[in-house]
């Protein structure tokens, strides 16, 4: 009779301590599907999907099978989860449940193993489909993606858009006809603050041939937080090494290529988002009249009116805080300047700015060619960037989807180089 009571006295505390973790696990991993189906990414919600149902099978089996250590698997899956989908802003903090599911999974993972120690339990005969149905999904996925990726990886003719990875005949080495990487230090205003006189320096590509003779495309290329003007072609060289190759090969024409910084020495460190929407002075007033009267590009005069009649010809884009400077000073300032545009990873721009900005009177008649918007399905930037895209699309009618604009999420993919440079292959074909 004792035994009988102390055996559902255990068994009372076995649920209490693993079986309320396995059940409050099940229940936020349906909720983030929820969630990440009205997102409306498809790539992200069959990638959390499959996530949230790894978790539920494991915790499943940490319960069944009395393997309380199992959770800590999902503990420590669910916290890399957390610090690489979230940024410290609350714009880019839409996957704080990873964090919780730690926390629980954690507390279950060594409440019960404890547990079983101190009680002495015995495993149990482990839940064996629930089990393998966790590994053959991440194992599927895993192979999935590592074949697409080899696949696409391996692509040999002409380029075409990827989600998987940039064809490595690009990226491999650099063709016999290699353009050239010129500094170009220019004077300029802290626009932002007391608009005291500044020297700042960009980096512009040449292509291989340059002539003086010829007109040329332009692209204005920006780094995101922390990073310089080096980011895109020196600090990663590899980007102008596909330049050279997709040039050479034919993929697209001889173009220049620009990368300043929206950085003002140390102004609004407290507040980059001021040098965001301030940058559009410095690129109107002095980046551009100091680069296209240096450099052959469509425009004719470097100044209001060469720049407006050579709209077409000229190209912005740029990652994380630089999509959002591509938005708050290109987009949102420079239309009349700007017909391509490009966002990786970033926003920060709702439907009430676009409003007052591109539809009112001087800018609501202009075309735009191309907006093309991309991120990793691991990105933190994402769900911002699916939320301002749809918001854009639902009150712009000169944007269609599938026609001059689209948004790439590429699997497998975070905040970082690897998703920006396939980015940027993918883009280059699309503009001009």
């Amino acid at each position: 009779m004792r035994q009988n009571i102390k055996n559902k006295t255990d068994e009372k505390m076995w649920n209490r301590i693993c079986l309320i973790p396995a059940i409050v696990l099940i229940l936020l991993a349906g909720i983030d599907s929820v969630r990440f189906a009205i997102l409306g990414d498809k790539t992200a919600f069959i990638t959390f999907g499959l996530i949230a149902a790894v978790f539920m099978l494991v915790a499943y089996t940490a319960w069944k099978s009395r393997m309380p250590f199992l959770y800590l698997v999902i503990a420590v899956a669910a916290f890399v989860l957390y610090f690489n989908t979230n940024f410290s802003t609350s714009t880019y903090y839409f996957n704080w449940m990873f964090l919780l599911e730690s926390i629980v999974a954690a507390a279950g993972g060594i409440l019960g193993t404890g547990y079983m120690i101190w009680k002495k339990t015995p495993v149990e005969k482990a839940a064996v489909f629930p089990l393998v149905a966790a590994v053959l999904i991440v194992a599927g996925a895993l192979g999935f993606w590592k074949t697409r990726y080899e696949a696409a990886h391996s692509t040999q003719g002409q380029a075409r858009d990827e989600l998987w990875a940039v064809p490595a005949k690009y990226d491999e080495e650099e063709p016999e006809q290699a353009g050239t990487v010129e500094e170009v230090v220019y004077n300029t205003k802290a626009y932002a603050t007391d608009e005291r006189d500044v020297k700042k320096t960009a980096y512009v590509y040449l292509p291989y041939g340059y002539s003086e003779e010829k007109e040329y495309n332009i692209l204005y290329l920006m780094h995101g937080t922390g990073d310089t003007e080096k980011y895109w072609l020196k600090t990663n060289p590899y980007n102008k090494t596909m330049l050279d190759n997709m040039i050479a090969n034919g993929d697209i024409d001889p173009l220049i290529v620009v990368t300043p910084t929206f950085y003002v020495e140390d102004d609004c460190a407290d507040d980059l988002d001021q040098l965001t929407y301030s940058f559009a002075k410095e690129l109107r007033n002095d980046l551009m009249p100091e680069i296209e009267s240096s450099y052959s590009t469509y425009a004719k005069t470097a100044d209001t009116e060469g720049f407006s009649q050579s709209r077409d010809h000229r190209a912005f884009a740029g990652l994380s805080r630089g999509a959002v400077t591509m938005y708050h000073s290109v987009l949102c300032q420079s239309l009349d300047y700007f017909s391509w545009f490009g966002a990786f990873s970033g926003s920060r721009t709702d439907a009430k700015v676009f409003e007052d900005t591109i539809q009112a009177e001087d800018f609501a008649e202009l075309p735009i060619h191309y907006l093309y918007v991309a991120s990793g399905n691991f990105d933190f930037a994402l769900p911002g960037q699916v939320q301002d895209y749809q918001t854009l699309l639902d009150i712009e009618p000169r944007l269609t989807s599938g026609v001059n604009t689209c948004f790439d999420v590429f699997p497998m993919r975070y905040h970082s180089m690897g998703n920006w440079h396939l980015a940027l292959y993918n883009y280059l074909q699309k503009i001009f």
